[in-house]
């Protein structure tokens, strides 16, 4: 049997495919199909070809189509892709181990598919610990307003963004948002029916806010004195995102639990939830489980990434690159500020010097130059570039975006 790749197909051919066939349930896409990666570029669907400075958002950390990881899905999809969950595989286990030592050890690793589902397994698992350890009224999470931990209905419950949990009422209970950065309202809400606060320590589709100076480590104490855990969200931000392996790490904190995803298959569909032994104890056979988690294509392709990221020391890759991109950013006109850490920068814009101006119109000119970046808020532009840009694609990313902004300011 011969396999092909199937035809090329023009913007407008896949336009009307997709128009008629897939779900419409993104709200405003580019009218753009990309086709082709290799590195920090993408072509798309007509051949034009573009600066990725959003990675897919904050996915693909070591570029696009990088061979070692390519590589690696042939040979396993050529030996093996897939067992239950019944048996054992040759990846799961080292992958785990591996996740493990990036965190300190002494923890476990549940697998799982998505963000989304690694903060799923770590509200589950709050959810038993609790029960186990104060009753079957300690069941409630807190969270953040701006934060988002997913799509699913419970971590969309966990979501603070109201506006995204409306159409989908009524949700699970037991979730409740306090604002992000108030140690004072968090502590107001810490009653004994709480088994766990959940936060990000940079609100990534929250604007790109990263959690100031002794946050995090009064969220540590508070949750110590009232024996709550503590759930990191690292799905966007971990993996050397932040110019530290992981984002609470700036904090000099430990979590209980922690989550991970994006980054870690660099493009495989794969998360993680890892959580202290004692914690990870809570789970039962049968508590919780997953077909597709851990499988060894995607086990395999993880373990790959982090292999590589380790012998490349992609935290301090991104914590030089970071430093370049964001004193750039802050030179171009019409630019007020820079937030973020690492390679995860929020532009934000002056909206005194164009009153009309939004992030989203200078997103779409960026796109329209040749550079893909995000609007995050209507004033700030994200961006989010592989961990192993170089500094001349900064350079010629600033200045894309630098005339661009010159023709709107």
């Amino acid at each position: 049997m011969t396999v092909t790749t199937g035809p090329t197909m023009s913007f407008a051919e896949l336009k009307a495919l997709d128009d008629q066939h897939v779900m419409q349930t993104y709200a405003g896409r580019f009218d753009v199909a990309f086709v082709r990666g290799d590195g920090a570029r993408l072509w798309d669907s007509e051949g034009n070809e573009y600066l990725d400075f959003l990675s897919g958002i904050a996915v693909a950390s070591l570029g696009h189509a990088n061979p070692t990881i390519a590589e690696a899905i042939s040979d396993q999809a050529n030996t093996l892709l897939h067992v239950s969950n019944f048996f054992l595989n040759a990846w799961q286990p080292r992958l785990a181990e591996k996740i493990d030592g990036l965190l300190g050890g002494d923890g476990r690793v549940f697998c799982a598919n998505s963000g989304a589902e690694a903060n799923e397994c770590a509200i589950k698992l709050a959810r038993r610990y609790g029960q186990t350890h104060g009753g079957p009224e300690r069941f409630h999470v807190l969270s953040a307003y701006a934060s988002f931990h997913g799509r699913t209905l419970t971590t969309l419950a966990a979501t603070g963004q109201p506006q995204k949990q409306e159409t989908f009422q009524p949700l699970p209970s037991g979730f409740r948002q306090v604002e992000y950065a108030d140690v004072d309202a968090l502590a107001a809400a810490m009653d004994e029916r709480v088994c766990a606060v959940l936060l990000e320590p940079l609100q990534g589709e929250g604007g790109v806010v990263p959690a100031p100076p002794g946050y995090l480590q009064a969220v540590r104490d508070l949750c110590n004195e009232r024996e709550a855990l503590l759930i990191i969200d690292e799905v966007q931000t971990g993996l050397g995102r932040t110019g530290r392996w992981f984002g609470f790490e700036h904090a000099d904190i430990r979590p209980d639990v922690v989550t991970m995803a994006k980054a870690l298959g660099n493009g495989m569909p794969i998360g993680a939830c890892w959580a202290r032994n004692d914690v990870a104890s809570a789970f039962r056979p049968g508590d919780h489980a997953t077909t597709f988690g851990g499988q060894p294509l995607a086990a395999r392709v993880a373990f790959t990434v982090l292999s590589i990221m380790e012998e490349l020391d992609v935290p301090a890759l991104a914590q030089r690159a970071g430093a370049r991109l964001a004193a750039g950013l802050a030179a171009l006109p019409g630019v007020v500020s820079v937030r973020g850490l690492g390679l995860l920068l929020g532009a934000e814009l002056d909206p005194a010097l164009n009153p009309a101006l939004t992030a989203g119109d200078v997103v779409s000119r960026c796109l329209q130059a040749g550079l893909v970046v995000n609007a995050v808020t209507p004033t700030t532009i994200r961006l989010a570039p592989s961990l192993l840009i170089t500094d001349d694609e900064i350079d010629e990313a600033l200045d894309i975006l630098g005339r661009v902004l010159e023709g709107m300011v």
